[in-house]
């Protein structure tokens, strides 16, 4: 499998990453164990993850997907050595924000309940404006002086503020945003394409972008209101997509997939796989024959023509 490089940084990735906010929330540990064993020997490394997830349940309070991949690589096994970890800061109520001394004290605690000396990717969740960007990125290169962090990305930045991040990097000699993580898949275009794919290209920005499968709607399996019923936790957020446009994507896919004896999942990611600028769009299972169905998205080669139908049938997104 031909590895892609994060940005300008010594890492390279396999073109999929595995989104690890169903670990301890829609994924118990037994299955996160299992999900992490069949993604990393399929020969795929990235694991992205966060702080926050998965404070969001009931129950939880936040750290619990660091957690659950800490004590899988605590099993050994060479483990540690199969996969790239990235992880984020700024969002978790209890270390909320960029200020230097939250970041310091935010990737401490990642590191411990992570169970490793060093996360691969660290990203800041999302902007904060109200702290210098120097002084963040400064925080982050202490970080990487001190060998707990080898790469830094960003997360939901406007293309204003990587702009002004990238080249700040450039001017005071400080490490740069290597990756981007932006939502795009192919129902929501327009706010990666318009200013921040440009940039990620001219600046050699990696993107690994989330919601690949716009909350599980490109797969096929809501087509109507009726649908919604199949999962609670997705209905509201799948709802939007019900539209004239949404249904047209879907057809298409179902045209292309069936080209291919393929799933529309499938298809939907390979559309991303092929995109110039992304390097590896981040997709979630909850179990193992799902996420071995969105592996195979990774050797499935769009034709030109195929690309073309689909961004015609997504145009105006």
């Amino acid at each position: 499998m031909n590895l892609r490089p994060l940005g300008r940084s010594s890492l390279s990735v396999a073109p999929l990453a595995f989104g690890g906010n169903v670990f301890g929330w829609s994924a118990d540990e037994a299955a996160s164990f299992a999900l992490l064993d069949a993604f990393t020997e399929a020969g795929f490394a990235l694991v992205d993850t966060a702080d926050v997830y998965s404070a969001w349940v009931p129950g939880n309070q936040g750290g619990e997907s660091e957690r659950i991949i800490g004590r899988w690589l605590a099993q050994g096994g060479g483990r540690r050595e199969r996969v790239v970890i990235a992880t984020k800061v700024a969002k978790w109520a209890p270390r909320r924000g960029l200020a230097p001394a939250n970041i310091q004290a935010a990737v401490e605690d990642s590191l411990r309940r992570l169970g490793t000396e060093v996360v691969d990717l660290y990203q800041a969740h999302e902007d904060d404006a109200s702290v210098p960007l120097e002084d963040t990125l400064g925080a982050f290169a202490r970080l990487i002086e001190q060998g707990k962090v080898r790469a830094i990305g960003a997360s939901n930045y406007s293309a204003a503020r990587l702009a002004q991040a990238l080249d700040l990097s450039e001017r005071l000699d400080l490490p740069r945003y290597e990756t981007l993580q932006p939502q795009y898949n192919l129902y929501d275009r327009a706010g990666f394409e318009a200013e921040l794919e440009p940039l990620a290209r001219a600046r050699g920005v990696g993107v690994i972008g989330y919601y690949s499968l716009a909350s599980g709607f490109l797969t096929g399996k809501y087509r109507s209101r009726a649908d919604l019923g199949k999962s609670r936790a997705r209905a509201g957020a799948v709802e939007k997509y019900l539209d004239a446009r949404g249904l047209r994507i879907l057809a298409a896919l179902d045209e292309v997939a069936a080209g291919h004896g393929a799933t529309p999942a499938q298809v939907a990611l390979a559309w991303l796989i092929a995109r110039p600028s992304v390097t590896a769009p981040i997709a979630s299972a909850t179990s193992v024959a799902q996420l071995q169905e969105l592996l195979a998205a990774a050797r499935l080669s769009l034709r030109a023509d195929e690309i073309a139908a689909l961004d015609a049938a997504s145009a105006g997104g």
